[in-house]
């Protein structure tokens, strides 16, 4: 057994032997071989008992544009969450249960927000969210993961083949970003495959499994990027900003609703969730874990408490890749150049995906919100009413609550800082 830099442990390849009990394996964390962290082959329907919950939950965009979401919602009777017996029951049912609350909160936008949320939609949510592991708010499992079928099931996993269970207000630009975010995870599959591997040939001393597992991660990751282009072909930047994104915000740090939401008939203090955000995706935080990429605290802080909005095993998969012994070191300790340039490799690719979110954000928020405020200071809203709809309070903000181009930016920045020292000094020296 020999020490890494860090204290951690691995086998030499002189001692390697049988480890087929101890070694690491997705199998018991909901990870699908095929579709990652996705859920597969979501329910569309919930038993028959539950119609009055899918009646609604099908005609969303077309109820708030009505303004009829609150009053059909208040209208909804109290069911019972007892018959609701299978994962994929409750993950559709809080899908459906999510989609009308971001409904009911935000129908009239941030100026006629709601205090409480009714016993019957409050109360099968909470008890619902409770057997799951989730937050009763809306999350990225929710929206992207458990949000899709495919139209011809035999057809490919594409766009032009893929359609939203449920829906929020933004018509083709709301089935955009929920798809292209969906067609982003089953991109980071191959990446998520090889973990275990990397892991593995770590514990063993096997460069050459590292190596290998590597190459295929940064692949994945590259693939990623390139789907996350996609967002710009299908999503629309005035309707993402002026429609659909208060309906991804929470009641926590949010000044439109500063006391949080009741939850009528679960406890009589208001609760504060943060809305849907990227950051519930466990695809970045794996990568973080396994590469090492260290986040500054405040940004570590946001990181950790985004899990508590993932389905439990998938947050324990990125707690259990964090306790494995460190690949960083293991690389350095071996000091292989063609490991070394592997590494080396995925943490760039990292590093232009986080890049190219950050333009996405710059074009999707930062530019909408400049535009928003200008309007707003020449008092018309002509040309671009759409974007003056959109809510001030999110302004600088992401619907999770972060300060987001500066929190995005120093995410970029501390992944930067985990490149090996050569490859680190000469970025610093072309930048």
């Amino acid at each position: 057994m020999r020490l890494a830099p860090d204290g951690s442990s691995y086998l030499t390849s002189s001692s390697r032997r049988d480890q087929t009990e101890a070694l690491f394996s997705l199998k018991s964390y909901h990870v699908s071989e095929e579709l990652g962290f996705i859920l597969p082959d979501p329910l569309e329907e919930l038993p028959p008992y539950y119609q009055p919950w899918m009646d609604i939950a099908l005609r969303i965009p077309e109820l708030a544009q009505s303004h009829e979401l609150r009053s059909r919602i208040n209208k909804m009777p109290l069911l019972s969450s007892n018959f609701l017996q299978k994962h994929k029951e409750l993950r559709l049912a809080h899908l459906a249960l999510s989609m009308m609350t971001m409904g009911y909160v935000w129908e009239e936008g941030e100026k006629d927000t709601v205090e409480i949320l009714p016993c019957s939609l409050a109360v099968p949510y909470w008890e619902v969210s409770q057997r799951l592991g989730l937050p009763p708010i809306i999350t990225h499992a929710d929206a992207v993961l458990a949000n899709w079928k495919r139209k011809d099931p035999d057809g490919p996993f594409n766009m032009e083949n893929l359609k939203l269970l449920v829906s929020l207000p933004g018509g083709e630009s709301a089935r955009g970003f929920f798809l292209v975010t969906l067609l982003v995870e089953l991109a980071g599959v191959p990446a998520v495959k090889n973990i275990p591997t990397v892991i593995n040939g770590v514990r063993c001393g096997d460069t050459e499994a590292v190596a290998r597992g590597l190459e295929i991660i940064s692949r994945s990751i590259e693939d990623m990027t390139d789907a996350l282009k996609l967002m710009q072909v299908h999503v629309d930047p005035s309707v993402f900003y002026g429609i659909m994104r208060i309906y991804l915000s929470g009641w926590k740090d949010n000044p439109c609703m500063p006391k949080g939401l009741v939850y009528e008939g679960v406890q009589t203090a208001p609760m504060r969730y943060s809305g849907g955000s990227a950051a519930q995706s466990s695809l970045l935080h794996c990568f973080d874990e396994l590469l090492g990429v260290k986040h500054e605290p405040k940004s570590a802080s946001f990181l950790i408490y985004m899990r508590d909005y993932m389905p439990p095993l998938h947050k324990k998969l990125i707690n259990d890749i964090s306790l494995q012994p460190s690949l960083r070191s293991f690389v350095q300790q071996q000091d292989r150049k063609d490991l070394n340039n592997v590494f080396d490799l995925c943490v760039k690719k990292l590093l232009a995906l986080r890049s190219y979110h950050i333009n996405v954000v710059s074009r999707f928020i930062a530019v909408p919100a400049a535009r928003a405020r200008q309007l707003r200071d020449q008092n018309h809203n002509s040309d671009g009413e759409m974007i003056s709809r959109a809510p001030t309070a999110l302004e600088e903000r992401g619907t999770g609550g972060s300060s987001i181009m500066s929190f995005l930016k120093t995410v970029r920045d501390q992944t930067k800082d985990t490149l090996l020292p050569e490859a680190s000094r000469e970025i610093k020296h072309h930048s």
